[in-house]
């Protein structure tokens, strides 16, 4: 592997970024990168599109020393309009390097910057969307909805407790590695995603429409929306359209604010008790009392609920509890039974219809994805 050529932020990665390059009389940024990079045609061959973004269009890409395969995003200068847009690509580097070691999450390369564009070289995903590889293989049951949702939640720990929040979770942005039966998923695209610091509040609205979370609606957000979002990922998955859905984007942000998830049309009667409560629990209003994803994974909280039944039942001291909470949180502790155990959520197929209504969805995304692609401004509330 070549060298990397974009300054990548290490496991201490900070989330107060260095500025932009500026021209010292007007002040303007001048580069996205610290320092001046090779030209990313010296070591590539730049060939097909292989899709198109709000910010950038993504080709891929051989690397001319071994013949790899690799995507390349090319964002273009003139499209970065201010210094904020400049450190909005700059923390986009950063955070997919300092995520790079997680299995899940798609590994960058490089970076590279030219007077035109600048270039993000990363690990090909060819395998398709999330949707797509579901409607084609035919066959879907709970116990595979419930290990894709594992992987996603699982990205949204690891993202998380590195003190980053993607903000704009989606079917979409996550792609399979290769056409393989077996091929991981990978999280993509983390152009919106933000370092932050425990208490860290957020108030400006981004993401996509079906998938964020109220509290982003309402300019008061932290890394809980995420997991709202692959809540909205997971009711999708188990009915095949989203839980709050409307003709308009105002319509749809209305629903997600008041609307109430609908656990009564098919095929919710058949879906599983234990499916439904985690759906309720991630799609909960008040992020305070919202699973966060490591309790999806890994619910410790059941342990201070032992603690209290332990203190009444026995009248134990409270260096006795501490001993003895200590002890336990030593122990494996299980997370959502229907995410950690295979046995649980059924393997019995889900209605047919589901597999439609994903690609009826998946398809309509297409349609409309210029219309309700991501966006980022100020969203005036929805009363």
């Amino acid at each position: 592997m070549q060298p990397d050529q974009s300054g990548n932020a290490n496991a201490n990665a900070k989330a107060k970024l260095p500025l932009p390059v500026t021209a010292p009389a007007a002040g303007r940024p001048v580069s996205v990168l610290p320092h001046k990079t090779a030209n990313v045609r010296d070591h590539y061959r730049i060939g097909k599109k292989l899709g198109q973004g709000q910010f950038g269009t993504t080709y891929l890409c051989v690397d001319k020393a071994d013949g790899g395969e690799y995507a390349c995003k090319s964002i273009p200068k003139r499209k970065l309009l201010c210094r904020e847009d400049y450190e909005d690509v700059w923390r986009e580097i950063q955070i997919m390097h300092h995520l790079s070691e997680h299995p899940n999450v798609v590994r960058i390369r490089g970076a590279y910057e030219d007077a035109l564009f600048v270039h993000i070289v990363m690990e090909l995903c060819a395998g398709g969307e999330l949707f797509d590889r579901i409607v084609a293989k035919g066959h879907y049951s709970e116990r595979a909805a419930a290990q894709l949702i594992r992987t996603i939640v699982g990205v949204v720990e690891g993202c998380h407790s590195l003190g980053v929040m993607h903000r704009d979770l989606k079917p979409e942005n996550f792609l399979f590695a290769s056409t393989a039966e077996d091929a991981p998923v990978k999280a993509t695209d983390f152009g919106l995603s933000m370092f932050h610091k425990p208490g860290d509040k957020f108030s400006d609205v981004v993401g996509s429409p079906y998938y964020v979370a109220p509290e982003v609606l309402q300019k008061c957000y932290g890394p809980e929306a995420d997991v709202w979002s692959a809540g909205v990922i997971l009711y999708i998955l188990l009915c095949g359209v989203p839980p709050f859905w409307a003709e308009t984007e105002a319509g749809i942000f209305r629903q997600i604010l008041r609307g109430k998830l609908d656990f009564e049309s098919e095929p919710w009667p058949s879906i599983s008790d234990s499916a439904k409560d985690l759906v309720r629990n991630m799609l909960c209003r008040d992020p305070r009392n919202r699973l966060s994803a490591h309790e999806v994974l890994c619910k410790s909280n059941m342990f201070l609920t032992l603690n209290q039944a332990v203190d009444c039942r026995f009248g134990c001291s409270n260096a006795t509890l501490d001993m003895f909470f200590l002890l336990m949180m030593a122990l494996p502790t299980p997370g959502h039974p229907w995410i950690v155990d295979d046995a649980v959520a059924p393997d019995k197929p889900i209605d047919s219809a589901v597999l439609s209504r994903l690609k009826h969805f998946s398809a309509m995304n297409k349609l409309k994805k210029m219309a309700l692609r991501v966006w980022r401004f100020s969203y005036p509330i929805v009363q």
